[in-house]
Parts: structure tokens; C-alpha cells; sequence
């Protein structure tokens, strides 16, 4: 067990009246035990990062950005500790765990990169009319105010890094809540950052109960909230505090469509490795996992067949075996959730392919076939290792039922058509299309996110720092240009 008793209050260490466990969703063991603020100590956090937006606005470009390498540094010599830590949490296998950290220390890599360069403003004359002769206009970027990062437990160490490097990276304080059932990867962040010369109180994590955030999220000293995780939450903060400045990362329920120029069966090898691979990963709870296969009538039956021999060639079991690929959810309830949408779709007439069985937090890797419209598996992000076929008839068709969903996050094609691959972009109402792989790929400095139900604003380094900072103009007057 990591005793992980204390929680980070305005950059130093601080624990509160009361603590509570965080267990495994493999096994139940206690993997570390966290001690919960106290309202005193929030409201001393929330204080003092209102008070150090000043200082950190002003600190030097290289002092933010040597802050930010050091936890680059720092996350590359602990890998195998903290992916230990977020498997152990979060019952990631331990592959997919490894690769998260490695994704971390690429955010704040590109954020000590664009903390150097970030100037966000240019120079414009004003002497194109009469009036402006003489004058010279500057913009440049300044923080918005303190920002409340709200992070999830699915990558509970690169969605706490999303939240916290750009701010740093911006020059605005932050102060970040991990999820409950995985706070002890945000702690790890923490500490590194313990380490560096930021300003006092510029930055806090504090595992809040989540029944305590209605009033941190109306505190109007935190003027910028950054929120990952479920739709219904989402928009119950942005409804909340309508004036706000509030981005929003939500669910989805990733298409992957196959075209009738992908046919060969290489082709169609990859295809369904790929859709196997990122139907399953981290159980399934990904918002940008494959939740639905729309393949071409000409393709479809000898697709299928495939994806079903990939999926259970998908090695279930102990996350901390570096051959398991499928771990268990987050817990037994968000199995037994999963459980219950496809027994109704099931119910409803839906054809059962393989998987459909749950034991614990762990349920068997799914593919289901003619799904029923109606049903929640149909309508709704399932955030687990279930996966839907459905044949069409025509990319326009194709294209008809990737749209045919309140969610818009991210889809993938696969077709070598480099023409289609535009009319994809132009056509699929998402937040990015992924040509020739599934809608799971995210590179850390692209802009991501959706549109529709799956949020506003965008996440990737410099484009979450554009989020968190306004254009203020600076006009100079009696000038000879």
C-alpha cells in the first residue's frame, strides 16, 4: 500500500481531518490511503491562488518553462513507479499504464516548448484610416484568472497533466481535483511540482469530494473551469455558472468506418486488429474507444468474422501482467452497468458474436450485431468493452450513420481514397477524423475535442493555453511608422 496521506494545499504538504482508501478493481486491496481537505483548507487554496495570479502572470517564460521540464524529467525517471501506481488504481493493464506516463511527459514537454514561444498577439498599424495615423496597435495574451482543472479516473495521470501543464505553461495559477477513485496519479504531480521555484500558491491538488464541488465550482475566484468526464456532469457545471469560461471534454461513442476500397484482406486484417485493440483498451473507458463499426455491404462479411476472432484473441486478466491487454472497470457497478445495456439489447434482439459476460469490475470483451436504435447501447457511450457492427450501404450511408448520434468527438475511416478521406472531413460532424486507423488515436498537441454532446473547447497544449488566456490591445500613439 502506498500511504499517500497528504494532499497538496497552495504547494506544500497538508492533511485534513478525515481520509479515505483507494482500492484496486482487480483484486479490492487497499493500494494507498488519502487524507481530504478540510472547507478551511480549500478556501485557503482557492485563496491563495487568487492571490498569486500576479506573480505567476509576471514570472519569467524560462522559470515556467524550467518548472516544466523538471516534471518532464522527473516522470521519465519514475515511469515504471507511477505506472505501477496507475494500474494499481486504476486497474489499467500495465502496457496501457506505461504508455500513459510516457504521454504525460510528452504534455509537458510541449508545455516547457510553448511556454518558451508562447507570445499569442501581434503588431498592426492603424494609419489605413485618418484617425490612426501614428498609431500602432499590440496584442498580446494574458490568463483569464485562476483555473479549476477537474480530471477523471480513465488517464488519471495524463488528464491531470492536460489540466495542469498548459496552465502552468500560460502563466495562470490552477488548482486541480483529481477523480476520487484515482487521485493518487495526481498526487504524484503534486509532488514533482514541489520541486520546482513556481510562485507560492499558484497551484494546489486537492481530492475533494465530489459532492463538495458545487461550491468550488461557483466560487467566482476561479473564473476558468476545465472539466473532463461524464456528459450529464458536464453540463450541469457549465448550466451552473453560465458565465463562466468552461471547457468542456466529454464522452462519445467513436464510429470506425469501413469503405469498399479497404478490401484486401490485409486490408482488413489491420482493420479489425486495430478495432479490437482500441474497442478494449483500458476496458473500453475511453471516450474516444471504438464503440461502432459501420462497414460497407461489401466488406461487412468478411470483416466481421475478423473482428470477432480479434476480440477474443484479447488477453484478459491480472492488469499488472505485462500480456494482459483488458483490465477490469473502474468498479463492480460500472461493470454491472455495462452488463445491463447489453442483456437490453440484447433482449431487444440484438445478436450476441461473442463476450457478454461479466465477473467483478471485469466484463468479457463484446461484439454485438444488429443492434436495435432504441436501444441505450445505441444511443449512449457505453465506457466499456462492448462494440457494435452495423452494415451500410455506400460512403454517403456511411457517413449518414456515423452522424446519426448526439455525440461528435472523434471517427475513424478506413479507405486509401485520399479523395474520400475530405469528404470525410467535410461530411462527419466530429472534432477530428482519423484516416486510415480508429477514431482512439490523439496525439497530445493536436487540438481534441467534439462537438454536439461531446463538450466545447479543445485540449492539446498550446490550443487549452489559447483557452486559458484573453487578447488584451495595446495601442501607442504619436508614432512615426
Amino acid at each position: 500500500m502506498t500511504d499517500t496521506t497528504a494532499f497538496w494545499l497552495a504547494g506544500r504538504q497538508a492533511t485534513g481531518d478525515t481520509t479515505f482508501d483507494v482500492t484496486s478493481p482487480w483484486d479490492g486491496r487497499t493500494v494507498g490511503r488519502v487524507s481530504v481537505p478540510t472547507d478551511a483548507q480549500v478556501e485557503e487554496a482557492v485563496a491563495a491562488a487568487y492571490a498569486s495570479r500576479d506573480a505567476l502572470s509576471a514570472t519569467p517564460a524560462h522559470v515556467r518553462a524550467a518548472a516544466l521540464d523538471h516534471v518532464t524529467k522527473r516522470l521519465t525517471e519514475r515511469t515504471e513507479e507511477i505506472a505501477q501506481l496507475i494500474s494499481a488504481e486504476n486497474g489499467k493493464p500495465i502496457k496501457w499504464a506505461r504508455g500513459e506516463v510516457g504521454r504525460a511527459v510528452s504534455v509537458f514537454r510541449f508545455a516547457a516548448e510553448e511556454a518558451r514561444r508562447f507570445n499569442g498577439g501581434d503588431a498592426q498599424r492603424l494609419d489605413t484610416d485618418a484617425g490612426g495615423q501614428g498609431r500602432l496597435a499590440l496584442t498580446r495574451r494574458f490568463p483569464r484568472g485562476v483555473v479549476l482543472g477537474i480530471a477523471p479516473f480513465n488517464f488519471p495521470l495524463n488528464l491531470c497533466a492536460h489540466k495542469v501543464a498548459p496552465a502552468i505553461a500560460a502563466g495562470a495559477p490552477i488548482i486541480l481535483k483529481p477523480a476520487p477513485a484515482t487521485p493518487l496519479s495526481g498526487l504524484i504531480l503534486g509532488e514533482l511540482l514541489a520541486e520546482t521555484d513556481l510562485p507560492e500558491g499558484s497551484w494546489s491538488v486537492l481530492p475533494v469530494a465530489n459532492e463538495k464541488m458545487p461550491a468550488l465550482v461557483q466560487d467566482e475566484r476561479l473564473p476558468v473551469i476545465s472539466f473532463t468526464g461524464s456528459e450529464k456532469v458536464g453540463y450541469t457545471i457549465m448550466d451552473s455558472v453560465p458565465r463562466k469560461h468552461i471547457t468542456l471534454e466529454l464522452g462519445g461513442n467513436g464510429a470506425a468506418v469501413v469503405l469498399d476500397d479497404f478490401s484486401s484482406d490485409a486490408d482488413l486484417d489491420w482493420a479489425a486488429s486495430r478495432i479490437a485493440t482500441f474497442s478494449n483498451y483500458q476496458g473500453g473507458q475511453s471516450c474516444i474507444s471504438v464503440q461502432r463499426v459501420i462497414a460497407d455491404a461489401s466488406v461487412y462479411d468478411r470483416l466481421v468474422p475478423r473482428i470477432v476472432a480479434a476480440v477474443e484473441a484479447q488477453v484478459t486478466g491480472d492488469p499488472s501482467d505485462p500480456a494482459t491487454e483488458v483490465g477490469p472497470l473502474v468498479d463492480e457497478n460500472a461493470a454491472k452497468r455495462v452488463e445491463s445495456w447489453v442483456d437490453e439489447a440484447v433482449a431487444a434482439g440484438a445478436a450476441l458474436l461473442t463476450g457478454g459476460k461479466r465477473e467483478g469490475a471485469t466484463y468479457a470483451p463484446t461484439v454485438l450485431a444488429d443492434v436495435p436504435a432504441d436501444t441505450t447501447l445505441a444511443c449512449e457511450e457505453v465506457f466499456g468493452p462492448v462494440l457494435t457492427v452495423t452494415k451500410v450501404d455506400g460512403e454517403q450511408a456511411a457517413f449518414d450513420a456515423v452522424n446519426d448520434s448526439k455525440y461528435g468527438l472523434q471517427a475513424g475511416v478506413f479507405t486509401h481514397d485520399v479523395q474520400r478521406a475530405f469528404r470525410a472531413h467535410r461530411a462527419l460532424e466530429v472534432g477530428g477524423v482519423i484516416v486510415g486507423d480508429v477514431p482512439s488515436y490523439r496525439a497530445d498537441q493536436m487540438p481534441y475535442g467534439g462537438v454536439k454532446q461531446s463538450g466545447v473547447g479543445r485540449e492539446g497544449v498550446a490550443h487549452a493555453m489559447a483557452d486559458y488566456t484573453y487578447e488584451r490591445v495595446l495601442v501607442l500613439t504619436g508614432l512615426e511608422l
